[in-house]
């Protein structure tokens, strides 16, 4: 025997996290663990962690997502990959300008006032400041990110690869300044691309205008939304085949409280079916309007200033903001005669992604990048199964945009972001490079301007893969972690990040960014509502952390990941608590029985040590195999109940006899404290991607090893222990021991009470089973007497269980007066049966349903239940009364 040669650590009574977790960390962090080493002969994984914004704090999906990548990266680790979880945030453009500006506003001045060299101080002031907050919280979850290889989206190397990326795109020909219909926030006075504006359903009106023909008496009626867009009409459409309207087609009508003459036009894109069928155009204000425009060859009247007032084009309205004008146009529309009626309508308006102000179509000029060249093989890797969706129908999101792509607005018009490298000259020259020029190229002028708009900081974020990792150069860290193995993110920038990263991968590494992008489900209150701060239906992982520590909080979301939809549940995270607390206690008591413990050299084996041997490798198998298919609600609950159920409920108490050491055997002694260990530290190695801290601490108290549980090896199933026979042996024996269980608490046989038990069956293998299995039977269903018969009347006076063709009789002579006994649960029976009765009549009152509040209506469903529920019950305990 080879001795440990050393006595165990005992574990502290109670578990407590906010000692264990930050203490842990350190160890953590002090030893480098998290920090991946280049290693040419090992094959790398890795990982990019989806940027948070620097304004941001943790919120669930945060918590859900990077538990997720810990997750992965922990276990990829200890599979021997060099593990790289590269961490960062971004400088998110639209949003830390409007903190800054807040800030500002409250000193009583803007950032026109500080000009733009100063602001830009502010900002980076600020971000020194508060930047880093959600970086500290992610390391509050247990990350174990590269923090030595930590980006920012503005650093200065990534900074290069922007510029690069511009300039190149440019120079093929794919970037393209143009004058275009573009989303525009009034608020934030900046272009929005298509997929940063949020559309939400509002009850609003159709207006009914008559728009007069010329020199006529007659009018053509036109249902609009947006009555105060009129200023800007510059052609009324029908569509060619609606012959309401054919003979009109190419007359002229007079724009109401403007006077103007505008033509009726034909085009296919009106739809007949919607209002009157025929639609004001507006070419200045609207997408579509716009391309009609195009077609038709029609001027385009811009009537709002950037703010959203009304500009020298509306006339009398000039100065108005557009609700104002909206309304004193509807009042002068009504004095006229020229509105015929308003009816109600529901319909989808655009909001600005950050400040939520409703977005303005907007005539602008901007920088665009070419979307179809780039997307044909961006198509292509995810059709041939380059890229993988997790799960797969999330690909027909990502190809129905892909198919239907319109070019990117990369222009945005605020001072924090990467400024365009695009430089002006007076003579008209425009140079497009990396760096300021000193003159003009084309007439050695000096007096260049640099564009003051910025870039999309969707631009930036496109090129987080590989300009992390030191792109444009070719550094070490390029060549061997790039491409990346997996991406984890939301469903909601399938199109806005991870489309946009394949491309530039595939344009400027000639490889994917990644082979496998995971969509993690969505975080909804337990009523399905979206979380939200400030709809007060947000919930802080910070809090949940404090109150049940980081491990319960992650394992709590790992259960809840069944649907892409998650309503997210706490008393997921209590269970997940009592199932910490209950991994201390078992642990505590194998250390606490490792007392003389040593290695045997040969184990004796008894049934139950070969079982638990057994089902050990068979949920290795298990959750290694969800986990390759990045199923994390499976592969933790299956760790759960192994764990709660098999290990502690029965492997444990199996063990006791021998650990108390009472038969004087001590090689059965060394082999039970040698499979408990055997089972616990592989069990901790499962857990610990999932409850990193908890199992970290106990694993450094077994006496098993030296190091951390993080750099060891994930658990190999050894399949010479799977032995689906002693699985079945031993499901026989706990279903028996949970029959002789059941019938003890129905007749409310006091557990301290011995008693007698018998077994029946006519078969041989199956009695042999419950012989061999005799001492467990006797011991975990608490009986003095274990009679074991091929074939038995039923005795008098007993109860009486079936379980594998088993019959199971318990004598009640002496344990319980059975007369008594049937007379108090009929007495209890009848009251009940009165309970139920007048719950129900409460049901069959349609009324009661209508008019009573909610809560009190699912109160008495869930009463109704419990009745039900009782009465089956004492049916069942009488049966075996009676029978007897």
């Amino acid at each position: 025997m080879k001795s440990i040669g050393m006595k165990p650590e005992i574990l502290p009574k109670v578990y407590s996290p906010k000692e264990v977790e930050p203490r842990i960390y350190s160890f953590w962090m002090s030893k480098g663990y998290f920090h991946a080493q280049i290693d040419r002969k090992k094959e790398p994984f890795t990982i990019v962690i989806p940027p948070p914004n620097i304004t941001g704090s943790l919120h669930m999906g945060h918590a859900l997502n990077n538990a997720l990548q810990d997750v992965i990266v922990r276990r990829k680790r200890m599979q021997g990959f060099v593990t790289l979880w590269l961490p960062g945030t971004d400088h998110a453009g639209i949003a830390t300008q409007n903190v800054v500006e807040k800030q500002l506003a409250n000193e009583g001045l803007t950032r026109q006032a500080l000009g733009r060299e100063k602001f830009l101080e502010r900002v980076w002031q600020w971000k020194e400041l508060y930047g880093n907050t959600i970086i500290e919280q992610l390391k509050k979850l247990g990350c174990s990110c590269d923090w030595e290889r930590e980006r920012f989206t503005m650093d200065p190397g990534y900074s290069l690869a922007v510029k690069k990326v511009f300039v190149d795109l440019h120079k093929d020909g794919l970037i393209y300044r143009g004058k275009r219909i573009i989303n525009w926030c009034p608020r934030c006075l900046t272009a929005l691309s298509d997929i940063e504006v949020e559309h939400e359903e509002v009850e609003g009106h159709l207006w009914y205008i008559k728009y007069p023909f010329k020199a006529s008496n007659e009018y053509l009626t036109i249902a609009t939304t947006r009555p105060e867009t009129l200023l800007g009409d510059t052609a009324v459409a029908v569509h060619p085949n609606d012959s309401r309207y054919k003979e009109y087609i190419g007359r002229t009508l007079i724009l109401p409280c403007v006077g103007r003459e505008i033509p009726i036009i034909a085009d296919e894109y009106v739809d007949p079916q919607f209002g009157t069928g025929a639609v004001k155009v507006t070419p200045a204000h609207d997408p579509n309007d716009f391309e009609m425009g195009e077609r038709h060859d029609l001027p385009r009247v811009n009537i709002f200033t950037p703010d959203a007032k009304i500009n020298e084009n509306g006339g009398d309205y000039m100065g108005m903001d557009r609700y104002g004008a909206r309304e004193t146009i509807v009042m002068d529309l009504e004095e006229g005669e020229l509105l015929e009626k308003v009816e109600r309508h529901t319909h989808a308006i655009g909001h600005c992604y950050r400040c939520h102000t409703i977005v303005e179509p907007y005539l602008s000029e901007q920088w665009f990048v070419e979307m179809k060249p780039l997307a044909a093989p961006v198509i292509g890797v995810v059709e041939e199964g380059r890229i993988k969706f997790v799960p797969k129908r999330w690909e027909n999101v990502y190809f129905e945009w892909m198919k239907n792509i319109r070019d990117w607005c990369i222009s945005r018009q605020i001072w924090w972001g990467h400024q365009i490298p695009v430089w002006y000259c007076e003579c008209g020259e425009i140079v497009v490079q990396l760096e300021a020029p000193d003159v003009c190229p084309k007439c050695g002028s000096k007096n260049l301007v640099q564009d003051s708009d910025v870039l999309d900081t969707w631009f930036s974020s496109a090129l987080w893969p590989f300009a992390t990792l030191g792109w444009p150069e070719e550094t070490e860290d390029l060549t061997y972690f790039y491409p990346t193995s997996v991406l984890s993110t939301a469903r909601d920038i399938i199109y806005l990040w991870v489309a946009r990263m394949i491309m530039m991968g595939l344009r400027f590494c000639g490889d994917i960014p990644f082979h496998t992008v995971v969509i993690h489900p969505t975080v909804l209150t337990i009523e399905g509502k979206r979380m939200s701060k400030s709809l007060g239906t947000g919930v802080d992982p910070l809090d949940l952390i404090e109150k049940y520590g980081a491990d319960a909080t992650r394992f709590g979301l790992m259960v809840q990941t069944q649907a892409q939809d998650m309503r997210f549940s706490e008393e997921r995270l209590e269970m997940s608590r009592n199932f910490a607390n209950k991994i201390w206690n078992a642990s505590r008591f194998v250390l606490m029985n490792l007392e003389g413990y040593s290695i045997p050299e040969k184990p004796e084996y008894n049934l139950a040590d070969k079982w638990i041997l057994s089902r050990c490798n068979r949920i290795i198998k298990r959750v290694s195999k969800a986990l390759d298919r990045y199923d994390f609600s499976e592969s933790s609950r299956c760790l759960y109940d192994f764990f709660w159920s098999e290990y502690c409920d029965w492997y444990i108490e199996m063990c006791k006899s021998r650990l108390y050491g009472g038969s004087g055997d001590e090689l059965g002694r060394l082999t039970a404290q040698h499979v408990l260990l055997y089972v616990l530290d592989r069990v901790l190695r499962l857990l610990h991607p999932f409850m990193p801290f908890i199992t970290e601490e106990i694993w450094r108290k077994l006496p098993v090893g030296d190091g951390s549980i993080m750099v060891l090896a994930w658990p190999e199933v050894e399949d010479h222990l799977i032995h689906p026979k002693i699985e079945g042996e031993i499901r026989l024996l706990q279903d028996t021991i949970v029959a002789i269980r059941a019938i003890r608490s129905e007749l409310r046989i006091s557990p301290d009470k011995k008693i007698k038990g018998i077994l029946c069956s006519p078969d041989e293998g199956k009695r042999k089973i419950v012989e061999r299995g005799a001492v467990y039977i006797s011991s975990l269903a608490g009986l003095s007497e274990l009679v074991v018969e091929k074939k038995m009347a039923r005795p008098k006076q007993s109860a009486m269980a079936v379980e594998h063709d088993i019959e199971i009789f318990i004598p009640l002579a002496g344990l319980i007066d059975v007369e008594q006994e049937i007379e108090r649960l009929r007495r209890e029976l009848a009251n009940a049966q009165g309970e139920l009765e007048g719950v129900q009549e409460k049901f069959s009152n349609k009324a009661f349903i209508r008019k009573a509040p909610k809560e009190i209506v699912g109160r008495e469903k869930e009463r109704l239940a419990n009745l039900s529920s009782k009465l089956e019950k004492l049916n069942l305990q009488l049966k075996h009364l009676v029978d007897a």
